[in-house]
């Protein structure tokens, strides 16, 4: 056993020079620019299809491989600037979240013209030419290959290192990862730093995917894969500390290995497989990283506490005209089932809608008011949805009860979750939610007798008196109404003050007897009820649940949505919900490539409104209602 164990862990130094070459550029980006870019795994798996088309044509010689995987990295690196210079740089100034908003569509993008150009199938490029074979190594074959990969990953680390402590470029981005507004008083175009910035990261993560062509298979699911990966490796190294990504590299990688090379093991009389604790093994480590140390491993302690978004403006209560307008929308929805006949498909979709607005409001709450950013905010979701299906199923409870004791199970994980993610903040806080997400999911993934496994559960149906799409809808509408009235109404409460005063100040309000972490610790539970809410709707709507709904990318869509209406407003996720969720089905059904569609419609929003769709109506009507007064002012009209 102990040779095989040896020979995954040299394996796993192999692993660990890919993930560090992602990671790095991911880094490189965020320390100098701060922006949290999703579409950094992209820009990987754009490297391993690039790579690919090269090799596959001139990769027949030592040469002509190699000088494919730079070209490869190159190209990535092009498009990674011209990302930058034509899309980001138009929202620079726009709160940090938009930029994720932004990045994100580039995903849909990016993966649908992948898919255009080199189609569905798992494209396998060529072997490197004499590095085919294998070595002998106490008894096992290890890939030549792998050795390669092995030398590969130190060796950019010491080029890294050479770059940013003896050149001027490495000063600069070493100065706009310490202060950036220093660096912009003292004169440097910071513009060209960043677009200088963005090429090298895109490079990195472009060299790592080409890198992997000969491992690996190319297929379009690479780039949320690769950036929860990235993400993990950087915020347990340290935010912008490049040996911090190659130690953390190092680190899971070589627990997964070691996880792979025990196999087995046998605690209390109970078989365990670690194999399968490889699926969630960097999110264990950046959990338990980010709990001890929650700058990770060589970051700076006041990196933890770095906002992620700009100061907002005071709630107020809903006008009269909003009000109204309120009404005339509950009315309408009231009323929208009387066209069922000549639309048979519109209350499902409505259904969906009015879940996605319920999601949506309950991560706003803590979101916006509370100021704790989620990336994780699906496990909540999830957990509801199959809190319902395991009421219904196992404990055999009538369907009206599974739907109300459902969230109960959500509710208990944000007990203990939350507990420890009041603890943090800014983008350590976002990524410990992802990875007590990533954790929930690989538990439901994992646990066949109970949750499914991959199946998921099946069945799940309402009641009779529930089982015509009429009128699951109106159970659905009041619950959806219910859920956001309460939630308005807790943010005008002592509660929703003491988490606006914890947000905008967390010394001052405690200086004033405000329990911060308990005020955040609550809102954090009562989010996760509403959303348990609607994931205990969306389980009886459809029928059947799966993994899928604890999945990143059901957390995205949850930003998005938010992010989409207006972060500022109490409006916004409602409208963004709607919106957001009324693009995806109605663009999914005019094309195959609905998600570049799709991300260019956020994209064009994003530019447009980089204060939200409503953030934008309402400066517009809060600007119209000022000129108005300063001109009744002006001309005598107001006394």
């Amino acid at each position: 056993m102990l040779p095989n164990l040896l020979v995954q862990l040299v394996n796993g130094l192999a692993d660990a020079s890919a993930l560090f070459l992602v990671a790095a550029g991911l880094s490189l980006i965020f320390g100098v620019t701060r922006i949290v870019n999703f579409a950094h795994g992209s820009f990987y798996m754009l490297g391993i299809y690039v790579a690919y088309s090269f090799a596959s044509r001139f990769g027949a010689s030592d040469a002509g491989f190699w000088l494919s995987m730079l070209a490869a990295a190159l190209a990535t690196g092009i498009l990674g600037a011209l990302v930058e210079l034509f899309v980001l740089r138009r929202i620079y100034q726009a709160p940090e979240l938009f930029h994720l908003l932004a990045t994100f569509a580039l995903v849909l993008i990016i993966r649908d013209a992948a898919l255009a150009i080199w189609g569905p199938q798992d494209l396998f490029g060529p072997r490197a030419p004499h590095l085919a074979g294998a070595v002998e190594l106490l008894g096992h074959r290890l890939p030549t290959y792998d050795i390669a990969l092995i030398v590969i990953g130190p060796l950019v680390l010491l080029l890294l290192w050479y770059a940013l402590t003896h050149t001027r470029w490495g000063t600069l981005v070493r100065a706009a990862t310490q202060d950036r507004e220093m660096l912009g008083a003292l004169g440097i175009d910071q513009a060209w730093l960043f677009t200088g910035v963005f090429f090298v990261g895109a490079f990195l993560a472009g060299l790592g995917g080409a890198l992997q062509g000969p491992r690996m298979s190319a297929n379009l699911s690479l780039d949320l894969e690769t950036i929860g990966n990235a993400f993990v490796v950087v915020v347990v190294g340290g935010m912008g500390s490049i040996p911090g990504a190659f130690i953390a590299a190092l680190l899971i990688a070589e627990i997964k290995a070691l996880c792979i090379g025990i196999g087995h093991v046998s605690l209390l009389g109970v078989d365990l497989s670690l194999s399968r604790f490889t699926l969630v093994a960097e999110f264990v480590v950046m959990a338990v990283v980010l709990v001890v140390r929650p700058w990770g491993l060589l970051g700076r302690a006041t990196s933890a506490v770095r906002a992620m978004s700009v100061a907002e403006a005071p709630l107020k209560p809903a006008g009269k005209h909003l009000k109204w307008l309120a009404i005339c929308v509950l009315a309408v929805l009231a009323l929208a089932p009387l066209a069922a006949n000549a639309f048979p498909y519109m209350p499902v979709l409505l259904v969906e809608i009015l879940i996605a607005v319920l999601f949506a409001a309950s991560l706003h709450f803590i979101m916006g008011p509370g100021g704790m950013h989620s990336f994780g905010h699906a496990a909540y979701f999830g957990l509801g949805a199959y809190g319902a299906a395991l009421f219904l199923k196992v404990l055999d409870l009538p369907m009206e009860a599974a739907l109300v004791l459902g969230p109960s199970l959500a509710v208990l994980g944000a007990l203990v979750f939350g507990w420890f993610c009041v603890r943090l903040s800014g983008v350590y806080l976002a990524m410990l939610t992802l990875a007590f997400a990533q954790i929930v999911w690989s538990v439901v993934y994992q646990w066949d007798d109970v949750t499914g496994g991959s199946n998921g559960i099946l069945g799940l149906w309402p009641s009779n008196w529930l089982s015509s799409p009429v009128a699951y809808y109106y159970l659905t509408l009041a619950c959806a109404a219910l859920g956001v009235w309460l939630l308005r109404r807790m943010l005008f409460s002592p509660l929703g003050y003491a988490m606006r005063a914890s947000r905008d100040s967390a010394l001052r309000a405690e200086a004033i007897g405000i329990d911060t972490k308990r005020v955040q610790w609550a809102a954090f539970v009562i989010a996760s009820l509403f959303c348990g809410l609607a994931g205990s709707l969306y389980a009886f709507s459809k029928g059947t649940i799966s993994p899928e709904v604890i999945s990143v990318s059901r957390s995205v869509d949850g930003l998005v949505m938010v992010l989409l209406g207006g972060i500022q407003t109490l409006t916004g996720p409602v409208a963004g919900a709607a919106l957001f969720t009324w693009l995806q089905d109605a663009v999914a059904r005019q094309t195959d490539y609905w998600q570049a569609l799709l991300g260019a419609a956020i994209l064009l929003l994003v530019i447009a409104f980089p204060q939200g769709i409503v953030g934008f109506v309402r400066e517009r009507f809060e600007r119209d209602d000022s000129n108005e007064a300063g001109h009744r002012q002006a001309t005598g009209g107001g006394r």
